[in-house]
């Protein structure tokens, strides 16, 4: 691993430097159970949060729990979430999600990662989103705006997400990984951006070990 990346001990001092630049930083999706949570984050794979939520209540609404989305018309919810990017792909995951649910989980949404990656459509992002915002727990989940941002500022030097999520629960202290990777993610979004980060405005420049301006 390369000398020059972010330290253990630089680490925190980064995050607080994030922390105030974007207090706000938190889950952008609206849910009420963890099973809405859920089926809102299996939505938001490449699409934004504020078009999901715009279809959410709807969604949430007709289909209350995984019986009822179990016994869901593909068509009908398709119909529903049709502004959304991969809808057909989406909507078949969803059905078929809940009811791995009822055959398999008693209709309960798991609180573990391998349980919840038994489900169709949910990876190790989605699984970690729910299990930190859902159950509580402490996990970074490595989406395109946490590898981006994590792998340019030096917080970890590695070609895949995995591998990228490894690194940062190494270097980061474990009870921040959640709020972690809020912070990064507003970062990418905000300042740290694909194309043209603005670096001249960025909170943690000073540590950045690749700046890009």
């Amino acid at each position: 691993m390369s000398s020059k990346l972010i330290t253990k001990k630089e680490a925190p001092e980064v995050l607080d430097l994030l922390l105030e630049a974007y207090p706000e930083a938190g889950c952008a999706l609206h849910y009420d159970t963890v099973f809405h949570l859920l089926e809102a984050v299996m939505l938001s794979a490449q699409t934004t949060d504020v078009s999901v939520n715009k279809i959410s209540p709807e969604l949430f609404s007709r289909y209350p729990g995984p019986e009822d989305m179990a016994g869901a018309s593909q068509a009908d919810v398709e119909d529903i979430i049709r502004s959304i990017g991969l809808y057909k792909n989406k909507a078949k995951n969803l059905i078929a999600m809940s009811r791995t649910l009822v055959k398999d989980f008693d209709g309960e949404v798991p609180g573990d990662l391998d349980s919840l990656m038994k489900l169709p459509g949910v990876g190790r992002k989605t699984a970690n989103v729910v299990l930190a915002e859902g159950f509580g727990e402490q996990r970074i989940a490595v989406d395109t705006h946490v590898f981006r941002v994590s792998n340019r500022l030096g917080l970890a030097d590695e070609k895949d997400v995995l591998s990228t999520e490894k690194r940062l629960m190494r270097v980061l202290p474990e009870d921040r990984w959640t709020q972690a990777h809020h912070l990064l993610i507003f970062h990418g979004r905000r300042c740290c951006k694909a194309r043209k980060p603005e670096c001249s405005s960025c909170p943690v420049l000073e540590h950045c070990r690749h700046p890009q301006a």
